[in-house]
């Protein structure tokens, strides 16, 4: 059945991020071949419109103005909502990030909708739209269909493969006037702590410590593996606790959840609570002097040493790689 699907594009420190071109992938599965519209609400944002329509939007539908240059949810949802009503669409995609898991559930308690949150996959069985996402902290998967009302989800970044770019699509960008008021709070400033580099909860590479690193100087090898890699670092919350680095790079329960390609866990014992964050990886390597840590149980490679150690010759062995590749 051919729907029209609304997607959201995000756009942070003047890129769209790549779970925006996720979401159009998951958009067109779910448009049935119907028409995926992308929808991007910022200020000074008319630009990014063609990038969506080259992978893969029929058509994007943008919402400028000076109040929306931070994020807010009610500037957002006073966007959103308007595209919604011009539009009136059978679906609705965000990505799972930190905005999305903000935004999306008002914008469905608005519309009086049922949200399908944290989704890893989206496939058809029997005429109906089947919607994978983990529960449990990721020890088991539940399988949910929509049968009545808009179909709206979130997806898991790094799940739902995107679309090639062709910068030979073209498609209509057009402006909604939206007249944004009554904000309840307005951003004067932001500061980050995040470091600098590829976005973690998008990486395709991340390297991860634990309280085995013993300090901020142990995470500098680990810094650059991930360098070489192309990679992000990570952290457990033993490793945050302990003040060897910031708590933006914890992964697990109360932390970041990420599914990268490569995940490298190195002096992390593998508490539950980490493993709730990183267990859905495709590759997990564990590097770790116990070798009855937890965390070798579900790894698929497992080196027993220390760290200190393995990670340089990973290092050398890596920088060989890319010299003769």
């Amino acid at each position: 059945m051919a729907r029209k699907v609304l997607v959201l594009g995000e756009v942070r420190d003047g890129f769209l991020r790549n779970v925006s071109f996720e979401a159009i992938g998951a958009a067109i599965l779910a448009a049935d071949g119907g028409e995926v519209v992308g929808v991007i609400v910022g200020e000074s944002i008319q630009s990014f419109g063609d990038e969506l329509i080259q992978y893969g939007a029929d058509r994007v539908v943008t919402v400028e103005d000076a109040k929306l240059g931070q994020y807010t949810s009610d500037g957002y949802a006073q966007a959103i909502l308007a595209v919604i009503d011009a539009e009136k669409p059978e679906g609705i995609i965000f990505g799972h990030t930190a905005l999305g898991k903000d935004l999306a559930p008002r914008i469905a308690g608005k519309l009086n909708s049922g949200l399908i949150s944290d989704v890893t996959s989206i496939e058809e069985a029997g005429g109906n739209l089947v919607f994978t996402r983990p529960i449990y902290s990721g020890k088991a998967f539940e399988k949910k269909i929509v049968t009545d009302g808009v179909i709206f989800a979130t997806i898991r970044p790094n799940n739902i493969e995107p679309l090639r770019k062709d910068e030979s699509r073209t498609g209509a960008v057009s402006s909604l006037r939206v007249e944004i008021k009554d904000l309840r709070a307005i951003i004067k400033d932001v500061i980050r702590k995040a470091t600098d580099g590829v976005d973690l909860s998008e990486a395709k590479v991340v390297i991860a410590g634990g309280r085995g690193v013993k300090s901020e100087e142990g995470f500098k090898p680990l810094k650059e593996l991930a360098q070489v890699l192309g990679g992000a670092v990570g952290a457990s919350r033993g490793a945050c606790d302990a003040n060897y680095c910031e708590y933006s790079l914890q992964i697990g329960q109360t932390g970041k959840v990420v599914t990268p390609d490569l995940y490298i866990a190195c002096g992390i014992s593998g508490a539950i609570q980490h493993l709730a964050g990183m267990s859905n990886s495709k590759v997990i390597v564990a590097i770790n002097k116990d070798p009855e840590a937890n965390i070798f149980k579900i790894a698929d490679y497992g080196i027993v040493g220390d760290l200190f150690e393995v990670v340089p010759l990973l290092i050398e062995e890596c920088k060989k790689l890319k010299i003769n590749a």
